[in-house]
């Protein structure tokens, strides 16, 4: 009796298996041929469809236990294979798992079906059975493999002789990170040797700091601080500007200033400015004597995001009564309709240069008749008003009359600028004029200064050249990060005083610092100019960096759509299919359109750091499309309308007054799953040789372990590389400190190889550059890293964190 009660039982499960396995098969191909319908409309791939039938095919077969289920499965994956060999851009780990994943795993459970039916003979049901086995085992290794970094470049190769010699740190170095990027020159590069790739995986938190800034309600911003180290001592600030004073051995609190200041946009700070009146060459002995405010001869300088610019003691945290308004300039005055700094306020560090402070702003970018983009510059003993940058009127460098303000709307620069001692100039990296997206009526002074690096004369204010990087920006391309001094070699071998820019679609540009003239060469290539919005006036051609590498920004096409599955390609096919994309620059109109590199990056804020030594650059960027379309009046008023910085806006319309226009909708080309479309990796970090002008690795950064699919945390290290802010920062050993990943840690990497030496995980994520002193009375090396939260994570926190090496550990251990 037990025999046939277990035959019985057993035909009971094949049937319930067959049954399943034909309705799943059956839903996969009603799937694949509905939207690869769909794609094959839209002038798209044939496979999906094609695919589609096949599987409801198989369904049928299988149901119906033909024997020719099991050979028309291994065909229809063969095909498959075949298919995704041929469609792949670039044969990867990335590029063939959405192809091959599903297919494989219909294949096991078809293959095991298949061992099952008793009308196929007993050799081919064992092979049937150990083919399903092997495909299992496939599967278990394709998941393993996702533990492993992906889409490595490693060129040793690209290696000049001159970043191979080994180089002693310079002697002069100054000691102290006085500046945003260190020093004037925005380096980063901190020439210690003190920790080592042999021994920074002992480093151990040596103290933590806690800001005490507002974490929650609405408005409280993102961490993107750098401290700056004077001495023995940090200056660290919220984003709200509470600015504290901290032991740089012991991580105590020295003094804290809270200027009560707060706004409802863009809410930042990422330093302070220093100023020692003591080490000023630019003033006389007899200016020094003649001080007003004798206790204030070294101060910090801190713009707050509610428009004002203090001048604190660096001793004591008190005001400078002397400057300005009894310690504070309001920049407010004469801006336009700043709505009490709701569109008008600094973002970046004040730059001193000399007895002088240079400072520009933010200006929300939605509708003409935005507050003035104008750069000022102060006297940093009184706070007495420089010199004005006013690009609506560049001549006149003093303020306007009184009942005046400056010109509206104009490109502003809410980066870093970066000060030439040498030459006395300094370099300001612009954005567009506002509105953004539209720009048929945009004036001839903003079309000539949007999105360029300008070279003023210090102490005048005067333009002295102008280097435009983006024409005619309709794509909020404005220039992201500080422009970085280095001397870099030309074409004929001569060493050029240079200035390094870095740009949102992923470009770098080389310049002659004294002249504005490209150092490594830059090709005016023609783009398309349609079809475009109504009125839209664009240039033909934009300038396209030939001469130094291009990071992240190789032009999409339906093949380089990416999803984790089969199914969430596919829907990312079909949406690139029914957008307009005409490669880079491509005009913005009503009907939907990929912007490739994005308003994102490519590269933004936290800009590069720079080996002295050895001439090697490194630099993060990020890659996410936008799928955007721009929207006229009458139909702007159906979408809920947001003023919210990205990504706070996606799914809604930004505001656009601009021509016919009333607003942008904006939102991320990513599949149902919250992913991007984009071939992985999503950020990385590059080293390129500036002798050599070429890649010697690239690495992707982070992993979904804090932010995956649908924006869930899966605690798996996979390294798929992840959207990357902040900037990283070098040391004279040979390691390349990172920190602002999706997920939460503080990262080394061999700035030789891009090999991850040491990683430590962090409480909440960051995105601040990390900072890195010796300390004048210990000695030791200490890396900082303000760990406040990634940008829009939900998870945001208060920390300064200190490490360095136990007491006792050598630089070889």
């Amino acid at each position: 009796m037990d025999q046939p009660l277990r035959t019985g039982a057993w035909v009971t499960l094949t049937n319930v298996y067959r049954v399943l396995f034909a309705l799943l098969s059956a839903g996969v191909g009603l799937a694949l041929a509905y939207g690869g319908g769909q794609l094959l409309a839209l002038g798209g791939s044939a496979y999906y469809l094609l695919a589609g039938l096949a599987y409801i095919g198989l369904a049928a077969l299988f149901f119906l236990r033909k024997s020719s289920a099991l050979p028309a499965s291994v065909a229809v994956f063969a095909a498959t294979c075949v298919w995704a060999l041929y469609d792949t851009p670039h044969i990867g780990y990335w590029e063939l798992l959405p192809r091959l994943v599903v297919p494989a795993i219909l294949l096991a459970l078809s293959l095991w079906l298949a061992a099952l039916f008793p009308n196929i003979r007993a050799v081919v049901r064992r092979w049937s059975a150990l083919g399903g086995l092997a495909v299992l085992v496939a599967l278990v290794g394709t998941l393993v493999a996702a533990f492993f970094p992906h889409g490595r470049i490693a060129n040793p190769g690209a290696l000049s002789a001159e970043a191979t010699v080994a180089q002693a740190g310079r002697a002069d170095a100054p000691q102290n990170w006085e500046f945003y990027g260190r020093n004037a020159a925005g380096t980063r590069f901190a020439p210690y040797d003190q920790i080592t790739p042999a021994n920074v995986g002992q480093l151990k938190v040596a103290w933590v700091y806690r800001t005490g800034r507002r974490i929650r309600g609405s408005g409280f911003g993102t961490d993107e601080n750098t401290p700056q180290q004077i001495g023995n001592v940090l200056y660290s600030c919220t984003p709200e500007n509470l600015i504290t004073a901290i032991d740089a051995d012991t991580g105590q609190k020295i003094w804290a200033f809270n200027p009560g200041a707060s706004t409802a946009e863009h809410v930042s700070c990422r330093g302070v400015g220093y100023y020692d009146q003591d080490a000023d060459t630019s003033l006389t002995q007899e200016q020094k004597s003649n001080s007003p405010n004798p206790e204030c001869r070294q101060r910090i300088l801190v713009s707050s995001v509610d428009a004002r610019l203090f001048a604190l003691d660096a001793h004591s945290g008190a005001l400078c009564k002397s400057f300005g308004d009894a310690g504070f300039v309001d920049l407010k005055k004469q801006m336009g309709p700043t709505e009490n700094s709701k569109r008008y306020h600094p973002t970046a560090v004040p730059v001193v240069m000399g007895h002088l402070v240079v400072i520009g702003g933010w200006v929300r970018d939605i509708m003409p008749g935005e507050p003035s983009g104008v750069v000022r510059a102060f006297d940093v003993r009184d706070g007495a008003l420089a010199w004005a940058w006013d690009v609506g009127n560049p001549d006149n460098t003093h303020a306007p009359a009184p009942d005046q303000t400056y010109t509206l709307s104009t490109p502003n620069v809410w980066t870093v600028p970066t000060y030439d001692k040498e030459l006395n100039l300094v370099y300001l990296p612009t954005g567009n004029g506002p509105p953004d997206y539209w720009a048929g009526d945009r004036s001839a002074a903003n079309n000539r200064f949007g999105s360029a690096v300008v070279a003023v004369d210090a102490a005048t204010g005067q333009t002295r050249w102008v280097s435009q990087l983006i024409h005619h920006d309709v794509w909020d391309y404005d220039l992201p990060s500080q422009p970085v001094l280095y001397d870099v070699t030309n074409a004929q071998g001569e060493r050029i005083p240079s200035l390094i820019q870095t740009t949102k679609t992923g470009h770098i540009f080389v310049l002659d610092r004294r002249t504005g003239k490209p150092v490594t060469e830059v090709v005016e290539k023609p783009v398309p100019t349609s079809p475009a919005g109504q009125g839209e006036q664009l240039s033909p051609t934009q300038p396209f960096s030939v001469g130094m590498p291009t990071i992240g920004a190789d032009p999409l096409s339906e093949s380089a759509m990416w999803g984790v599955s089969t199914f969430d390609q596919l829907y990312c096919r079909i949406m690139f299919k029914n957008s307009v994309y005409e490669g880079p620059f491509t005009p913005p109109g009503e009907k939907p359109y990929i912007e490739w590199p994005s308003l994102l990056g490519g590269m933004n804020w936290g800009g590069i750091s720079i080996d002295e030594n050895s001439g090697l650059m490194f630099v993060n960027d990020m890659r996410m499309p936008l799928r955007m379309s721009l929207v006229t009046r009458e139909n702007a008023k159906k979408f809920k309308v947001s003023t919210d910085e990205v990504p706070g806006f996606m799914g809604t319309i930004r505001p656009q007054l601009a021509g016919p226009y009333g607003g942008v909708k904006i939102d991320i080309l990513q599949s149902p799953l919250a992913v991007p479309c984009s071939t992985p990796p999503f950020g990385t970090m590059t080293a390129i040789d500036l002798h050599s002008k070429k890649i010697v690795w690239q690495v992707p950064m982070g992993t979904v372990e804090d932010l995956g699919p649908l924006g869930i945390k899966t605690h798996l290290p996979v390294p798929i590389g992840m959207p990357t802010l902040g900037g990283p920062t070098s040391t004279a050993s040979g390691l390349v400190f990172f920190a602002g990943t999706q997920d939460y840690y503080l990262r080394a990497l061999n700035a030789r190889t891009g090999q991850e030496v040491w990683k430590q995980r962090l409480p909440v994520g960051a995105v601040a550059a990390p900072l890195i002193y010796r300390s004048p009375r210990t000695g030791r090396e200490y890396v900082v890293i303000s760990a406040g939260g990634a940008s829009h994570s939900p998870d945001v926190g208060d920390y300064i964190i200190a490490y360095a090496l136990p007491e006792g550990v050598s630089p070889h251990e």
